[in-house]
């Protein structure tokens, strides 16, 4: 991934405010065992680390579930849990500590850290490794208690700061490569630490493959506090849902790449969220009770860091004030679009002082319900006659609301959400283990066939697949029937046998939900990854066909993963594949293609719910020490054909030749902030190659880049970030479509032109708010519209356009 130094934030201020007083008496809810939870209560004996690149077999002792209990934590709110806790996140050949044992990444030892309800005291942070879990009771959430004299950033720190001996820091990992991780089930207590005044819930400096979902963070109500439930100084996320805060200071402390957040609940916090710095941040669903501010973005007026910030479905009431924010209208502002704004659907009615305020506390809107309103530059079609052409203008106000399709919406005319299943009421008996029925999980049997058989049980008696940690290879399409719900112990693979997907002139699912032309019923997955044993060209790793009602069907957490990994055969030297970049040769090692097509939405199908989903060509190893970029030569990404409706929410697409998205011949396409990467290689060799273009797939031709030979040092037949063609209501809630290098060189980054065209419109009906794009001339090509110029929408990082509405 992309890296930008690290800003300068609250670190040093967060850790100055730590007190040093004797820990003060904590609440005393004694543990209660294992608990109800299904997860608790399955069988683990079974779960297995797959690594065949080892030397030698993976340690047989390894434990990927760990109960927080069985390493001696108490949870009665009296004892110290730090060591123990501590203990189980890093028992084992695991990846973290810091430069003394380097290792910036792994897919080899993964761990869930588990925490049966009880109240777990603790002095230190608890330091997440990588590739680890936390989940707490999901019956009854478990507290996480920071004790009075707490010496560390956060209770929980998904990447630690490591201090030098020169007095310099350095994190565990790599910020903007922190993948893979999930903190989920829990009640946060930092209500003591400091006497009230200091702390902060989570340090969440991450990246892709990441989320924190049902979490109750506990706060000072001390009017002096400057606790902090979430404090995110960087990263390159990411998703987060089902939180509520209650109390503290600047209650969510933001600050990353890019970043989807939805359903989160402020009570009485001087500052719902605090915006530090984003290239773009799509925020959906905050309840906002009391407090000083729903919203500040209004952080260096003039000099701005917030690129862009998309409000939506929003209630506040009995808050001063709604929205803070330093967007300027005028030549004063050095980045022009700098702190664009969109609010759609926002209730401020309740609002006590004003909906909307500048930096110097300027009345902009009275209390007020919004239905849509903008700060930007904005773009929309005007007809003359027949002519249609396009307007672009600055706004600083109400503009006319989009069209929404009704399919999209739930019964309240918000757009429709669905956090993941858990499975709560369910118990131990309704989950069918995938490796006492059949399969293997070992990477080298053929697990197709009991794979099937498995998804028709849990079809036909209403039971939960369960699979344990382990490595499934299939050599054969997998149909999913009807009926079917599916979740995984922290991401096992489903491993496409190379040779057995590899005709690329007859591509085939790895996986099929539901029957080719369409099948009525539903179909539930989360919490897999989805990868290839060596190139498989001809390999459609997800297809979709179900046809599903609003709210029966969906993917949560899961991902397909091409190459970089342990086992794929697709990794630079010393591994298998030697894939390494290779920018002085125009050679392809046909031993480095990927697949066919990453996910593929069919025009029969409906009611397909994505949530946190990461189509991932990889850039680097993610088995080294240190990440080590390879050149890895996979087609297509996430091609969405379908009659709607379909949800995206937190999706990422990245390093695909043709596109990363393509919206073709769709109806009823809603994303809620969508993430794509052109390839690093790209134009060498120019796209479509290595591949040939496929019609039966209305792939792009790249016409408008006539030879792409012309001598033109910006390179246009790169793979387009977004691709919409003849397709209807699509509604897009923000987007970072970043292109960063040319054959691995990244001089354009400074020139704003490493490609040509990021996004092509093509006789569609479409409404996208806050767009940003990295380093392309073109931010966007309408065929019916005209062009949008990168040079004329310039932002601290990336070019922002606030709304771009095509003939509604």
């Amino acid at each position: 991934m992309f890296t930008i130094k690290s800003l300068t934030l609250l670190t040093t201020a967060l850790c100055a405010l730590l007190c040093s007083a004797r820990p003060a008496p904590q609440g005393t809810t004694p543990p209660t065992g294992p608990g109800g939870y299904w997860l608790a209560n399955v069988d683990h004996s079974k779960d297995t680390v797959w690594d065949p690149d080892a030397e030698g077999a993976p340690a047989a002792n390894y434990q990927i579930f760990r109960n927080v209990l069985e390493y001696g934590a108490v949870g009665d709110g009296k004892t110290d849990d730090t060591a123990a806790i501590n203990k189980a996140m890093s028992d084992g050949e695991r990846c973290g500590g810091g430069p003394d044992t380097p290792c910036d990444s792994t897919t080899v030892y993964p761990a869930i850290v588990y925490f049966p309800p009880g109240n777990y005291l603790v002095s230190k942070p608890i330091e997440m490794y990588y590739y680890t879990q936390m989940i707490g009771d999901a019956t009854d959430l478990p507290t996480i208690s920071a004790s009075s004299d707490f010496d560390g950033m956060a209770v929980i720190d998904a990447d630690p700061y490591a201090y030098l001996s020169n007095g310099s820091a350095v994190n565990w990992f790599t910020n903007q490569n922190n993948f893979f991780r999930q903190v989920r089930n829990f009640k946060i207590d930092i209500t003591q630490w400091g006497g009230g005044l200091s702390g902060a819930g989570i340090h969440w400096q991450v990246a892709q493959a990441t989320s924190l979902q049902n979490i109750v963070f506990e706060m000072s109500d001390n009017p002096a506090t400057a606790q902090v439930g979430i404090f995110m100084d960087n990263g390159s996320g990411g998703f987060m849902a089902d939180l509520v805060f209650n109390n503290g200071g600047k209650c969510a402390f933001f600050g990353s790449q890019q970043f989807t957040t939805r359903n989160m609940t402020f009570n009485n916090c001087q500052t719902a969220v605090y915006m530090n710095w984003n290239w773009g941040w799509t925020l959906q669903g905050l309840t906002v009770n009391g407090g000083g501010t729903g919203l500040d973005m209004s952080v260096n007026p003039t000099n701005q860091s917030v690129g862009s910030v998309l409000l939506a479905d929003t209630v506040m009431k009995d808050v001063e004030y709604g929205v803070r924010f330093a967007y300027q209208n005028d030549s004063s502002n050095f980045y022009p679009t700098g702190g664009s704004l969109i609010l759609d659907n926002v209730d401020m009615s309740g609002v006590t002082t004003a909906s909307v305020v500048d930096y110097n506390n300027n009345t902009v809107l009275e209390p007020m319900k919004v239905q849509t309103w903008a700060s930007g530059n904005g773009y929309h079609a005007t007809r003359q006659g027949t002519d249609t052409t396009l307007q672009g203008s600055k706004q600083e106000n109400a503009i006319i609301a989009p069209r929404k399709a009704p399919s999209l919406l739930d019964s309240n005319g918000n757009i429709f959400t669905q956090s993941r299943p858990q499975y709560e009421t369910m118990p131990a008996s309704s989950f069918l283990s995938a490796k006492q029925n059949g399969c293997a999980g070992d990477g080298s049997t053929d697990d197709t066939a009991a794979i099937v058989n498995l998804l028709k049980m849990s079809a036909s008696q209403n039971k939960v697949a369960y699979f344990e940690h382990g490595a499934y290879l299939v050599k054969n399409t997998v149909l999913v029937p009807p009926g079917a719900k599916m979740t995984g112990e922290i991401w096992p693979l489903i491993l496409a046998d190379g040779q057995s997907f590899s005709n690329t002139k007859q591509p085939k699912p790895v996986f099929q939900v539901g029957k080719a032309g369409g099948e009525q019923g539903s179909f539930q997955i989360s919490d897999f990854v989805f990868e290839t044993l060596g190139p498989a060209s001809g390999a459609i790793m997800i297809e979709w066909n179900m046809q599903s009602p609003q709210g029966e069907s969906g993917m949560w957490d899961t991902h397909v993963r091409i190459g970089g990994s342990a086992g794929t055969d697709l990794q630079g030297p010393p591994a298998y594949g030697n894939c390494r970049k290779n920018p002085e040769s125009t050679q392809v090692n046909l031993q480095c293609e990927g697949v066919f097509m990453m996910f593929h939405a069919t025009r029969p199908s409906s009611g397909i719910y994505l949530e946190n989903t990461w189509f991932w060509v990889a850039d680097h190893d993610l088995d080294h020490e240190t990440p080590q970029q390879i050149s890895l030569y996979s087609a297509r990404g996430a091609l969405i054909q379908s009659e709607g409706p379909i949800w995206m929410w937190g999706t990422a697409s990245e390093h695909s030749i043709f596109y990363q998205y393509q919206i073709d011949g769709a109806q009823a396409v809603f994303s809620g902030f969508m993430q794509s990467e052109t390839p690093y290689m790209q134009p060498n060799p120019l796209a479509p190659a290595p591949f040939t273009v496929n019609t039966a797939y209305d792939d792009p031709q790249f016409a408008i880049c006539g030879s792409g030979t012309d001598g033109s040092p910006i390179p246009c037949k790169d793979a387009w970030g977004l691709r919409i063609v003849n397709s209807r209501n699509v509604l897009i809630y923000g987007t970072g479509l970043y292109s960063f290098f040319n054959n691995y060189d990244q001089d354009c980054v400074g020139t704003h032109n490493c490609q040509q065209h990021m996004v092509h419109i093509q006789n569609s009906q479409v409404s996208m708010y806050t767009v940003n794009t990295a380093n392309s001339v073109s931010m966007i090509v309408d065929d019916n519209m005209g062009t949008v110029a990168g040079e004329d929408n310039r932002n601290w990082f990336c070019d922002t356009v606030s709304y771009y509405f095509t003939p509604q």
